[in-house]
């Protein structure tokens, strides 16, 4: 475990005061670097057509066959730079598999992570890639395809620039990011032993921006809230609706759950947590479905209902915040109105939160000396309750972090999924410049 991960800084002070953060006073861009933003530019078509080619093969996370044409697809690029590439087959947990590739050298250890797999299954009418202006619409043009393509074009220019050659860089690319594979501990193995080994880990997925009096700000991200999910279930003794509130009979299963609910939206809240309720029901029967997605129920308005049950999402910043929620939740669940009892679970496959650490804005940091030499504006520390979970956390225990080396967009997740395409070359510049100057320090002593 890397030193500087046990440092956590206040929050609002640190994302206050990464708006002011002197960046290290590296030189003017070299002539290597200088080379790779003439590459990046000189590639601009090569790079949009392996873009496109990539939108149009559909991988949806459940399509086993189109998330591993598009690592085939990656393999194909990441071979001719000299990595060595491995899938790691993923079918034992319902998923296709993840892309490992690996490229020997000297100094720090870069992890680069990013997806294959999108949101979008082949039965989404959603399936081609359409250009309006400066505009790549299609699905996973930002999330994350628009990300891999960013990851090939600077390491592209940096073995044109003569900066690979010596760079020790592993990338994950997953095939299962937007729906998870089960167990969690089997489909995140491999990216968590790459954490394990890394000195720096950048997350190539889509880049912040916030609304500037000028226009766009692009923000950098230095972390990521946990998203881990919660059961409630209350059942209760049926009876004639006529002996509701009476003794013997008690207030039966649908207002103890809501008793239970709204006592967690009034006593729960603190800063950067959120605990959305997104399923609920309740009767005379009540039947989860295996997945946790869909409830069936019966019942009648004469009938005090037997059971009910709320399906829910919890999202925190750190996992103290995350433990002491969880700790009140329980306590809440244990004080059941009378006639009722009620249990809350967890599930134990949610995506852990990214901390911010001294550690991760020290790499913001850095990419704003990258900014200063490019003549790009400085990057702000983007309030993390403004993104989603993501791979990353798996690592963040571990290894310092950056995310958001994507391109800009809007519209994710949605058939209005678009990419702004200079943004592409703008954050292949970055990383390319980044990348090239971790790669060349030495690795801590730890």
């Amino acid at each position: 475990m890397k030193g500087s991960r046990l440092v956590r800084l206040p929050l609002l002070p640190l994302f206050a005061a990464l708006f002011l953060v002197a960046a290290p006073a590296d030189a003017a861009l070299s002539r290597p670097e200088q080379a790779m933003i003439a590459q990046v530019d000189a590639e601009q078509a090569r790079t949009l057509a392996m873009f496109e080619t990539w939108v149009n093969q559909n991988s949806g996370s459940l399509n086993i066959p189109g998330v591993t044409k598009v690592g085939d697809m990656a393999r194909a690029e990441l071979e001719p730079l000299g990595f060595a590439v491995e899938w790691i087959d993923m079918r034992a947990t319902g998923r296709a598999g993840h892309l490992v590739a690996r490229h020997s050298g000297k100094g720090k250890k870069l992890l680069l992570i990013g997806h294959l797999d999108t949101v979008f299954e082949p039965d989404s009418p959603f399936q081609r890639w359409t250009r309006n202006g400066d505009k790549g619409i299609g699905p996973g043009a930002e999330d994350d395809k628009g990300g891999l393509a960013v990851m090939v074009a600077a390491l592209r220019a940096m073995r044109a620039a003569g900066t690979l050659k010596n760079a020790d860089i592993t990338i994950i690319l997953t095939g299962d990011e937007e729906d998870s594979g089960n167990p969690i501990a089997i489909a995140r193995r491999d990216l968590i032993a790459a954490g394990k080994a890394a000195d720096v880990a950048l997350d190539f997925e889509g880049l912040s921006q916030e609304n500037g009096p000028n226009g766009p700000l692009d923000m950098g991200s230095i972390a990521r809230r946990s998203s881990g999910s919660w059961t409630l279930t209350v059942k209760a003794r049926p009876a004639h609706s006529s002996g509701i509130f009476q003794e013997g009979v008690g207030f039966g299963a649908a207002y103890e759950l809501a008793r239970i609910l709204d006592e967690f939206r009034r006593t729960l809240r603190e800063d950067k947590l959120s605990y959305n309720v997104g399923l609920l029901g309740g009767g005379q029967t009540t039947v989860l479905d295996e997945g946790g997605i869909r409830l069936e129920a019966t019942g009648k308005t004469n009938i005090v209902p037997a059971i009910a049950i709320a399906r829910g999402d919890l999202r925190a910043l750190t996992q103290d915040q995350i433990d002491r929620t969880q700790t009140r939740m329980r306590a809440i669940v244990a004080r059941p109105l009378a006639g009722a009892a009620a249990t809350i679970t967890f599930d134990t496959d949610g995506y852990p939160p990214m901390a911010p650490t001294a550690g991760n804005a020290a790499l913001l940091a850095r990419l704003n000396a990258v900014n200063r030499d490019l003549g790009l504006p400085q990057m702000g520390a983007l309030d993390p309750v403004k993104r989603g979970a993501g791979d990353i956390s798996f690592v963040a225990a571990d290894v310092d972090g950056l995310v958001g080396l994507g391109p800009a967009s809007d519209g994710a997740h949605t058939d209005r999924e678009a990419v702004d395409i200079p943004s592409i070359f703008r954050q292949a510049k970055r990383a390319a410049i980044l990348m090239s100057r971790l790669a060349a320090e030495k690795r801590p002593r730890n």
